[in-house]
């Protein structure tokens, strides 16, 4: 082929890599949905985390604080905030204080307090009932409270509303300066904002956050005033946009010293642009498998899949490597086609595995690790031969390299006796190493900052927001049932308070009592006829106007005559937000949540739970038995791979002997990263553990390609240049993951980085073999 068809074939490689991407694009739809990489909940409180981890109320709550400003500056900007966002689609809620108490329940809803308050649990609205209710109020109206109360008086002079208020009041609510919250030192005004997109919805988080901030500028004006947001969404797009910075910043340094470093082993400018082709074209293949299979691409997906640079990178390069004058590219390539092959079968093998996780994420890794790595092979071996120009120079002539190989030559193979003495080192170092072996806390994978966690513990705090880790859940076909069943256990729960089991508790049902309670309440409200002679016997001995409570006999026969109250029609009211908290409903269920604040004695609360049909969930054991059910599908994934793999190697070898000296190095590099990682005190989680079959699919590259040098000499050089620029490149790449700020991507570039020394040095002192006569090394590994 001419260089200009050359020139003309690469040119149209790139044309469809830029197309596919554009079709790629259109189509793809990232996700950072972390329940994506959790397998299927078991139990109860599996099931709750899961739900409330990507859907619940609780990951939609962004937490807004405004400081460095006068408190009644603040105020004003707290309330021109408020209202700006509060007209805005894309928030559920927004509560700042202001039109709380009274105006918790708008005014088509007031009727509702008589059915709201239990107060027609023990009394009927009778004629000395309201005789003493209204001698009452005359002595309010003449105490400092008479001017707030006497608006009330016509519509409610039983002052039902201003008792649910206070009832509905939590025990640790913040602060109220200005009319808006404010923290308890009186410095930060307070918010609490509710956004219809889910928290991990990286986009409609993204969105929310860009409104506040925009909001918040045309409030502040020219104050100094500095806004904090927190929560769950405000995390999710902090760690997005790091993510993505790091990402592009490792890419960008990746590129340049990948090309600068083929340069300098190839001395040629073409090479880091061809080389580059294969590996485009593999990532690309794996976004588009996965994007066409799954509803969503989760973003751990894309970073870890295009790590596979580490890998894909060395098919081109044992290409270019094992070019030499007199050969053609095509069958230089030819040659190679059966080592290659073997490497990439053996890898795909062992990340089919993941299928059997039953994990969605860990199924996504496995297609866009599988369909990379045979992409990236196949156009190494059938498209790149096209576009490489014959050999000026063959790598076995380096003088460097030859010396470099004399004095590898002097260091002594290891045998068999070395093999296990390596390895029971190892093992003594993973098993006798004191402190934690697994990492069983999510909170530890969150690239949030510690000092970020506790300002947004801190927010909490001031919010009065209860102690999220134990709950009671009591779990029925249906909303009602599920109120019904938590009103009868809210009777046990004050004694449960006197006694000292817990200091505090908040259910739904405090706000919104079930139909069936609404109703019995209901048929205790007197009819209108009843009502009215009751009023007037009780106004006649006291001063007020025997007319001036109209509106009252009017809210109480709408209240008669209104159907029950629903969840649903507490939408775009601040009760909401607390309803919506506890009162969780899905699609023919519901889990009524009970709260829980100063839990001492975990024993009786859970047998009053069990009296109701709840039970005592605590979410921090959850998680943690989530994450070791999880570690239990991915380690039996990795004893599949292990076993499928040695089976891919045997049957293209068919050796013993290869095989073992082929496997061992990877092997003990398995057990010595494992080594290092727990004398490094570094607490092992489900990624190290994945990033290990990375680490091995180098090993096993690397070893497949000294043994198919045999003991050729020249082939041995070959081979050698190839490696060291392989792993030269691969550490690289995962150098610097193992820098990243991200958990994910740390844990990832440490154990694959420490995959590729070990794994260099162990194919170098266990499979190659001396040098011999070139006749000789071509009889070996024919």
């Amino acid at each position: 082929m001419t260089p200009a068809r050359r020139i003309a074939l690469a040119l149209l490689w790139l044309a469809a890599l830029a197309v596919a991407g554009w079709v790629i694009g259109q189509r793809l739809q990232l996700s950072g949905d972390l329940r994506r990489f959790m397998p299927t909940a078991q139990t109860p409180a599996q099931k709750l985390l899961i739900d409330e981890l990507g859907e619940g109320p609780g990951s939609r709550l962004l937490l807004l604080a405004i400081g460095g400003d006068a408190p009644q500056a603040l105020a004003a900007q707290s309330q021109a905030l408020g209202q700006a966002l509060a007209a805005q689609d894309v928030f559920k809620l927004v509560a700042n204080g202001a039109g709380q108490g009274l105006d918790a329940v708008p005014e088509r809803l007031r009727p509702y307090r008589y059915l709201l308050s239990p107060t027609l649990d023990e009394q009927t609205f009778d004629a000395d009932y309201l005789r003493e209710q209204l001698d009452q109020r005359v002595q309010d109206l003449g105490s400092p409270a008479g001017e707030l109360i006497e608006p009330l008086l016509p519509g409610d002079p039983t002052l039902e509303m201003l008792r649910l208020a206070e009832a509905w009041q939590p025990a640790q609510a913040p602060q109220t300066l200005h009319g808006v919250w404010f923290d308890r030192a009186g410095r930060q005004a307070l918010l609490a904002v509710e956004t219809r997109a889910a928290g991990f919805d990286p986009t409609g988080q993204h969105s929310a956050i860009e409104a506040i901030r925009s909001a918040f500028a045309s409030a502040r004006g020219a104050s100094p005033a500095q806004l904090t947001i927190s929560g769950p969404g405000a995390f999710s797009v902090e760690i997005g946009g790091r993510t993505q910075r790091e990402a592009s910043l490792i890419g960008t340094i990746d590129g340049i010293v990948f090309a600068l470093l083929l340069w300098l082993a190839y001395r040629s400018w073409k090479v880091p642009l061809l080389g580059g082709l294969p590996l485009a074209t593999a990532g690309l293949a794996g976004l588009g498998a996965v994007a066409a299979l799954f509803d969503g691409v989760h973003g751990i997906t894309v970073a870890f899949g295009f790590t596979l640079i580490g890998v894909v990178q060395d098919y081109p390069i044992h290409l270019f490597s094992h070019q030499r004058p007199g050969l053609s590219p095509w069958a230089s390539a030819r040659s190679l086609w059966p080592t290659l092959g073997t490497g990439v079968a053996s890898t795909c093998i062992a990340y089919l595995t993941f299928f059997v996780s039953g994990v969605d994420g860990l199924q996504q890794l496995a297609v866009f690790t599988i369909v990379g790595l045979a992409t990236a092979a196949l156009t190494t071996r059938f498209v790149l031969p096209a576009l490489i120009d014959p050999a000026p120079r063959d790598a076995a002539g380096s003088p460097w390299l030859a010396r470099a190989w004399t004095r590898l030559a002097r260091w002594p193979r290891i045998g068999l006796a070395g093999s296990a003495s390596i390895a029971a080192l190892a093992l003594a170092a993973i098993v006798f190493v004191p402190g934690p072996f697994w990492q069983n806390d999510l909170a530890k994978l969150t690239p949030v900052p510690a000092d970020a966690l506790a300002r947004d513990a801190q927010l909490r705090e001031e919010l009065g927001a209860p102690d999220v880790r134990y709950v009671i859940a009591i779990e029925r076909g249906d909303a009602e049932a599920a109120l019904q069943a938590s009103e009868a256990l809210m009777a046990e729960l004050p004694a449960l308070r006197r006694r000292g089991a817990i200091a505090g508790y908040d259910l739904a049902a405090r706000y919104l009592p079930s139909a069936k309670t609404q109703r019995e309440r209901q048929r205790r409200l007197p009819d209108a006829a009843a009502l009215r002679g009751a009023l007037a016997a009780a106004v006649a001995d006291t001063p007020f106007r025997s007319d001036a409570f109209g509106d009252f006999l009017a809210d109480v026969e709408r209240a008669r005559a209104a159907p029950p109250l629903s969840a649903r029609d507490l939408a775009g009211t601040p009760l909401a937000v607390s309803v919506d908290g506890l009162l969780l409903q899905r699609a023919g269920h519901a889990t009524a949540l009970v709260s829980l604040t100063g839990l001492a004695d975990p024993a009786a609360v859970e047998a009053a739970a069990r009296r109701h049909g709840g039970r005592l969930l605590d979410l921090k054991q959850a998680s943690e038995s989530l994450v070791a059910d999880y570690r239990g599908r991915v380690l039996m994934a990795l004893a599949l791979a292990a076993v499928l793999l040695a089976a891919a190697v045997w049957i293209a070898l068919r050796s013993p002997r290869r095989v073992l000296r082929v496997l061992a190095p990877m092997a003990l590099t398995t057990l010595l990263i494992l080594a290092v990682l727990r004398l490094a005190g570094v607490e092992l989680n489900l990624f190290h553990l994945v990033s290990l079959i990375l680490a091995a699919g180098l090993g096993l590259d690397y070893a497949l390609f000294f043994d198919h040098a045999g003991d050729d000499r020249a082939e041995q050089l070959r081979t050698l240049h190839a490696v060291i620029v392989c792993s030269l490149t691969t550490l690289l790449v995962f150098a610097l993951l193992a820098l990243s700020s991200i958990p994910v991507l740390r844990a990832i570039g440490v154990t694959v980085a420490l995959g590729v020394a070990a794994n260099f040095a162990l194919a170098l002192l266990i499979v190659r073999a001396p040098a011999a006569a070139a006749t000789e090394g071509a009889h070996a590994h024919a």
